[in-house]
């Protein structure tokens, strides 16, 4: 059985699209390997791309506050991105990145087996929804995905940029986290025969 670490220390030399050219490292993923719930954002940024963490910078401090306000640590989650490997000048990632990229989110998700995952902004929630509506129209909806609970949100990068902490996407933020820890609670374990990566 292949592990999360081997599949991590594979990636670090991932060279299947143009952003490995200008990555510092590989951002591959952080927090439990057996976590019940994971969070999938966009994109490393300068700060992860220089720690190889994802959300280490300004929104990585908003995650890690809303998971605390629902009683849980960086330990007890998983937190992965679309594409690990920075964008050049943190611009959007591509389509062909992301396709080059999703075998290793898939191999993460197979090997964490969450039950609930929530997206983070509109390229987490466009891909693994496979919908072109935009976060705000599907935010906070429950979505089924490989047998397991999606819930889409907004990404904290952009609570901080709309108004932090008195803005009406913070609220979502709230709402949205507590809501992913109730859907844990209840969530079953996903079938087996739902984790097949193709």
């Amino acid at each position: 059985m292949t592990t999360l670490e081997e599949v991590a220390r594979e990636a670090s030399g991932c060279t299947r699209c143009r952003l490995s050219e200008g990555r510092t490292q590989v951002v591959f993923g952080d927090g439990s390997p057996s976590a019940g719930l994971m969070f999938i954002g966009e994109g490393p940024g300068f700060h992860e791309d220089k720690q190889g963490i994802p959300f280490v910078g300004a929104a990585g401090q908003l995650l890690n506050r809303l998971l605390e306000e629902v009683g849980l640590a960086r330990g007890d989650v998983y937190i992965a991105n679309i594409v690990n490997c920075r964008p050049p000048g943190n611009r959007d990632p591509l389509p062909d990145e992301i396709e080059e990229c999703t075998p290793w989110l898939l191999q993460q998700v197979e090997l964490i087996e969450p039950r609930v995952i929530v997206t983070l902004g509109n390229f987490a929630t466009k891909f693994i929804l496979d919908t072109r509506a935009g976060i705000s129209r599907v935010r906070g909806e429950q979505h089924t995905w490989r047998g397991r609970i999606v819930l889409p949100t907004f990404h904290p990068a952009a609570v901080l940029h709309g108004g932090g902490d008195a803005s009406p996407q913070m609220a979502a933020l709230r709402e949205d986290f507590a809501t992913a820890v109730s859907l844990l609670a209840d969530a079953p374990q996903a079938p087996e025969e739902q984790l097949e990566l193709f």
